[in-house]
């Protein structure tokens, strides 16, 4: 694996020590972290030759407009387009390049652990996403632990198959949460990193790894904002195919079912069977002078199985859930120095490292 870095130092500190603080190494679930940044921009990336160099302008461009320390890490997910050839021409990235494809989720995890700033930022470079807008996301994740860019229209492909998908899995997350959710699987987001590294070993390989986070942030209690934007059509080809994403959608579905809140699904499902086999086995006790039909006793047992379902996956949920939880975001004034001044960019230092 090659990873070419680079980093800034200074910028605005999201609530942190001022410019002269000495060099520290922090190591966070294991990983080491030097010389923390605000924020850290994790491209995923598979074949986007035609547009790479543009897609990582727009971010540097707004991103040294901005106030803001920041690193943009790069991760080609064993790109077989010539996106790895062109990926090493581009200064001031951090590269990691992997040699078989592993999948976007992959791909945001490890370069999530990779991540240097404070502020974790998760982005596409298909130029779908208004990525020159990113310094104002980071702004909208003051007081929250995420904030989610809500795409305002559709622009994928297979719309009518889509569409509704996405409808279903997101009324169905609403559901489980018992929280609105406008978009459920953008791919622009903002999230705390401390916060998403307790939960990162639990993201899947695939593009379902964004509602995931979205979901894991909400199932345990932090707080998740949506903030609109414009979607646009993606430049290059597309990644989805019908059968293999089709199938993700519905396992996607039952580990939701599974893993969030699951007696918000089995409990009105036992509760439905329980009240028909009671229907049911009066009316057989009416009827047939006290005998039972064996469907009756059917439904009754698949009551009692849903229920003990329901229950026993909410015991291992809570089970395997994180003891010591870092602490939710709180309502807070600007992010400013000790002094009470924002801090001004410094110079932007490189360094490659071959591993």
């Amino acid at each position: 694996m090659r990873v070419t870095t680079a980093t800034r130092s200074g910028g605005r500190q999201l609530g942190g020590p001022e410019r002269d603080r000495p060099v520290r190494t922090i190591v966070a679930m294991g990983v080491p972290v030097a010389d923390e940044l605000d924020v850290s921009i994790v491209l995923p990336v598979y074949n986007e030759r035609g547009h790479l160099r543009d897609e990582i302008d727009r971010i540097r461009a707004a991103m040294d407009a901005s106030s803001y320390s920041y690193e943009i890490i790069v991760v080609d997910d064993g790109s077989d387009d010539g996106s790895s050839q062109q990926l090493r021409t581009i200064e001031g990235i951090r590269l990691l390049q992997y040699g078989t494809n592993r999948g976007s989720g992959s791909a945001r995890k490890y370069g999530t652990r990779a991540a240097r700033g404070r502020v974790v930022v998760w982005t596409d470079v298909d130029m779908t996403y208004p990525n020159h807008l990113i310094p104002q996301l980071v702004d909208e994740l003051a007081g929250h632990d995420q904030v989610v860019g809500a795409r305002t229209s559709e622009q994928g492909t297979h719309k009518a198959f889509r569409v509704p998908a996405k409808w279903f899995v997101r009324k169905l997350a609403s559901y489980l949460t018992q929280t609105s959710i406008p978009d459920l699987n953008s791919g622009l987001r903002a999230f705390r990193r401390d916060v998403a590294l307790q939960y990162v070993a639990q993201l899947p390989p695939g593009f379902s790894c964004v509602t995931t986070i979205t979901m894991t942030f909400l199932a345990n209690g932090y707080t998740v904002k949506y903030w609109p934007i414009e979607y646009r059509a993606r430049a290059g080809e597309s990644k989805f195919h019908w059968w293999t994403d089709t199938r993700r959608y519905l396992l996607q579905v039952v580990r939701m079912i599974l893993s969030y809140n699951p007696l918000r699904v089995f409990l009105p499902l036992g509760l439905v069977l329980s009240v028909i086999g009671v229907g049911k086995l009066a009316f057989d006790w009416i009827t047939d002078d006290f005998s039972v039909a064996i469907n009756t006793v059917v439904i009754l047992f698949a009551a009692f199985q849903i229920f003990s379902i329901g229950v026993l996956a909410d015991l291992v949920g809570r089970a395997t859930r994180q003891r010591d939880e870092v602490a939710p975001a709180t309502v807070a004034g600007p992010s400013r120095n000790r002094r009470g001044q924002d801090l001004p960019p410094a110079p932007i230092r490189s360094e490659v490292t071959a591993i």
